[in-house]
Order: C-alpha cells, then sequence, then structure tokens
C-alpha cells in the first residue's frame, strides 16, 4: 500500500516550539507524519523512508544519492532558517524539488530590535541607566556628553535581505540619509527602496550608524576587519545583528576597547558565550544573547509559514511565503548550525 511520508527531523527546532495546535493538526493532514525531535534522525530511519517521503520539514543530509531514493520527494523545508551545505541544490532544481525556509519570521522582530538598540547606542540609555545606579549620575547637558541624535544620522545598511529591508521601512520617520552594501543586489533594487548603493568604504567612511545584517559565505568570512573599523567616524555606532563570522571579532572589539567606536553585537563567535570572557566587561560595548529574533511568535510564525508553503507544494503550485534556497547562493552560505533555540 503506497504512503506518502511527512518526514519531521526539525532539531534544534521541535514542533512545540514552531507550531500551534491548529498548525500541528494542519500539518498531520498533509501525509503519515513521522517525527523525531529528541535527536536527529537516525539515518538507518532515513534510508527506509525515503522512497515514500514526499516532504521534509527539518535539515536532514539530502546528498543527490539520496535524493535519488526518494522518487516522491517534493519539497525540503528548513525550518532552522539557514541553507546549510549539506543539500545537493542542483540536483533538487533538477528534479523539481522545492528547498525553502521561512526565514523572514525573523525580520520583523529583528529589525525592531536593531532600531532599539541604534537608539541606545546613539542616546547612551542603558549607560546613563548605569551611572545612575552607581551614583556617577550627570544632569542635562552634562549627561549627554557623546551622544547624538539617531533622527538624520547617516545610516549604513551591509546586507540587504529581509533583515535590512525591514529595518529600512522602521526607520523611515528618522529621515536617515541610507546607504546600502550588498554586492548581490542590482542598484535597482536597492533605490526602489529609497536608499543609495554604496561600496563598504564608503558606506564605513560616511554612516554614523552600521547595521550589518550580512550572511556569511565562502568569500565573505572576516571581512570586516582593522581597516574598516579604522575608516569609521569616531564615536560612531556598529550593530552586528547577523552572523560573527563577518567581521574579525577581536577587531570590533578592539575598535570599541580603544574607545574610536561604540558597538552592539547579539552574535558570538562561539555560543554560549564563556562566563570569563572578556567580551563582558569592555566599556562601549552592547551585548545581546543571540536573542533579538526569537520571539514567541516568530517561532510560530515559522511553522505557519513552513506549512502554508507545503500546502500549496502538496497542490501543485509554488510555495508564496518562504524564501527558495538558488543553487548559485546557498551553496556559498557558511552559516554555522544554530545549537539553541
Amino acid at each position: 500500500m503506497s504512503r506518502n511520508i511527512v518526514l519531521v527531523d526539525p532539531l534544534p527546532r521541535t514542533l512545540d516550539l514552531i507550531m500551534t495546535p491548529d498548525v500541528r493538526a494542519r500539518l498531520e493532514g498533509l501525509g503519515e507524519v513521522i517525527v523525531s525531535e529528541d535527536r536527529q534522525m537516525p539515518d538507518q530511519q532515513v534510508e527506509a523512508l525515503l522512497p515514500d517521503t514526499v516532504l521534509i520539514f527539518g535539515q536532514t543530509d539530502m546528498p543527490r544519492e539520496r535524493l535519488d531514493r526518494a522518487p516522491k520527494l517534493k519539497a525540503i523545508i528548513n525550518v532552522e532558517s539557514n541553507f546549510m551545505p549539506n543539500i545537493d541544490y542542483q540536483a533538487c532544481v533538477e528534479r523539481g524539488i522545492w528547498v525553502i525556509t521561512p526565514a523572514s519570521a525573523f525580520a520583523s522582530p529583528v529589525a525592531e530590535a536593531a532600531l532599539g538598540i541604534a537608539l541606545d547606542l546613539a542616546r547612551g540609555i542603558t549607560a546613563a541607566d548605569r551611572a545612575f545606579r552607581a551614583g556617577t549620575e550627570e544632569y542635562g547637558l552634562a549627561g549627554n556628553k557623546g551622544v547624538f541624535r539617531f533622527s538624520g544620522a547617516s545610516v549604513g545598511i551591509v546586507g540587504f535581505g529581509d533583515l535590512g529591508k525591514q529595518l529600512r521601512e522602521l526607520i523611515r520617520p528618522f529621515r536617515n540619509t541610507v546607504r546600502v552594501f550588498d554586492p548581490w543586489l542590482p542598484r535597482e533594487t536597492i533605490e526602489r527602496l529609497d536608499c543609495t548603493r554604496s561600496d563598504l568604504d564608503e558606506l564605513m567612511r560616511e554612516s554614523r550608524v552600521v547595521f550589518v545584517f550580512a550572511s556569511v559565505t565562502s568569500e565573505n568570512e572576516g571581512f570586516i576587519g582593522r581597516r574598516e573599523f579604522a575608516l569609521m567616524q569616531q564615536g560612531a555606532a556598529f550593530l552586528l545583528m547577523s552572523r560573527a563570522a563577518v567581521v574579525d571579532f577581536p577587531a570590533m572589539l578592539d575598535a570599541v576597547n580603544s574607545g574610536h567606536i561604540r558597538a552592539a553585537t547579539d552574535v558570538f563567535p562561539d555560543e554560549p558565550v564563556g562566563a570569563d570572557d572578556p567580551v563582558r566587561s569592555i566599556p562601549g560595548l552592547l551585548l545581546s544573547a543571540h536573542r533579538t529574533g526569537g520571539t514567541r511568535d516568530a517561532f510560530y510564525e515559522i511553522g505557519a509559514m513552513a506549512v502554508a508553503d507545503a500546502e500549496l507544494i502538496m497542490r501543485g503550485l509554488p510555495p508564496q511565503l518562504c524564501r527558495r534556497a538558488d543553487p548559485a547562493t546557498a551553496s556559498r552560505l557558511r552559516s554555522k548550525p544554530v545549537s539553541v533555540s
């Protein structure tokens, strides 16, 4: 008897994390759901299920030889949100298999947090709070040494995908001049959102606030380093909101420690960060524990988007909500797998 298997291998996510009961019920309507979320699904189990698998929710390794053994497979839906080099993306295109991710679920909460952090760096909000609690507060103009208004400040955005575009929309009321560096996008895409395409040097030199939303690829690891930080204006703000590997992390810390710039980071080369890591004691550095996107509603949005597109795919229609993996770009991405939710 023919089976339609929905293989669910979602770690580091779990179904309770990403799906409300009604969305999970819709998932179960797509076929015979087989779940492994206490551990990655064992290879032996995957191999046994492949001939009847129509959908994969998760980050299961799918090289060409496995795809050859999955004749009914219609889609692989990555619910971790990063395309990994564990799938033969070109083979999926050749077979008409959709490889998609609902990563844009994180765009709104990350952009919202980035705006809040930028306002903090510009106006010294949490620094003033710490001074007050320590009894060293200053009042009025004396308490605003080194601060600047975010309104009207020149802004640079490095990486103009879902996160960067969402941030651009959020800051419109602040009337910023916005420069964008993203070598994967044409000028027209950038200019349609009232931004100016820029090279990296110009952006670092001219921006009072720099937001980094770039993905890490095989070509850009550490591409923002000592030279680029030295180009920044004295007292400018630098926000690392994407992947730690896109910057020379020690160089960023040195630039902050020296007093040349102020910065904030939501990501780190190794997570969780060690209790004795010196990053915890650097003045002028605002720290966030990889939490800006991880809101309750964002995780539920991952599940809702994934199931909605899976329903379309099972009807022979193209997905509408998730981002599709393009072989030319997905094979170059080098994000570290998420290890915590």
